[in-house]
């Protein structure tokens, strides 16, 4: 059965509330997601939340109702309260009326695999994060892999930008040696961005097996990791820009990536 919580000065809620500070998070190992579809994707992957907050509107939907009834035969602990609670947890005026705590989970580099594979260097920008893992799901990519110190990929915007990605994308961290040996045991090409590299060859074809490398926002990639790179391209530019933001220059990678492979796998 669900508790019902009327005060934001209760503790459960007060836990809820400092998963928007990386401290709170580091001290109790979840992270909030937002809305009622994210927590049902989750659910279908197999994921499901520490706990689950939801309003008396909410519970009335159908579909919201199976899950919490889901959740609560798995022993999720199931919240109901007030959606001005929910403002206050979600700090946003017009909440969602679902929230779930889930446990933060890494995955371990040697257990990453598939075709194509996203390593970011120094990323800090948690939008970016967000979207850059929600287009290498788009793109059926196997995993991302965060390369020393980065943005937190568990922090609410980064959360909220992988719409739900989060979920369903594998997520590692890796020193740049440990990725290099990675690269090499998977028989994998690296290839890079950079303004030093070759122009766009749209027609080359594929690698079997390709690392996307991607520097962070302000300097792009260090002079070594340039040098370790199998390849290094530069995108064109025609009009007055000289640059891309992160995450959509990575989402051209994976795009051009995906489409040299004849679009395999791509849903009808």
């Amino acid at each position: 059965m669900a508790h019902h919580i009327s005060s934001a000065s209760n503790p459960q809620i007060k836990t809820l509330k400092s998963l928007h500070l990386k401290k709170g998070r580091a001290e109790t190992g979840l992270f909030l997601a937002e809305g009622a579809r994210l927590a049902v994707e989750a659910a279908d992957l197999g994921v499901w939340p520490e706990i689950l907050v939801f309003s008396p509107a909410a519970r009335e939907r159908e579909h919201v109702r199976a899950l919490i009834e889901q959740a609560e035969a798995r022993r999720v602990r199931t919240i109901e309260t007030s959606e001005s609670i929910l403002a206050q947890i979600s700090k946003r005026d017009n909440p969602q009326t679902v929230l779930g705590a889930y446990k933060q989970r890494l995955t371990p580099l040697d257990q990453i695999s598939g075709d194509t594979i996203v390593a970011l260097e120094a990323i800090r920008d948690p939008g970016n994060l967000g979207t850059i893992m929600r287009t290498a799901d788009s793109t059926g990519a196997g995993g991302v892999i965060l390369i020393g110190e980065s943005c937190d990929p568990f922090s609410v915007e980064a959360v909220r930008a992988s719409m739900g990605s989060l979920f369903a994308m594998k997520l590692a961290r890796a020193s740049f040696e440990e990725l290099l040996r990675f690269k090499q045991e998977r028989g994998a090409r690296m290839m890079g961005l950079s303004l030093k590299g070759a122009a766009f060859d749209s027609d080359r074809p594929a690698p079997a097996r390709a690392i996307v490398l991607m520097g962070n926002e302000q300097s792009g990639l260090a002079p070594h990791m340039e040098a370790a790179c199998d390849l290094l391209v530069k995108l064109p530019m025609r009009g007055r820009a000289d640059s891309l933001n992160l995450a959509i220059a990575t989402g051209v990678m994976l795009y051009d990536l995906w489409r040299r492979r004849g679009y395999d796998g791509a849903r009808a």
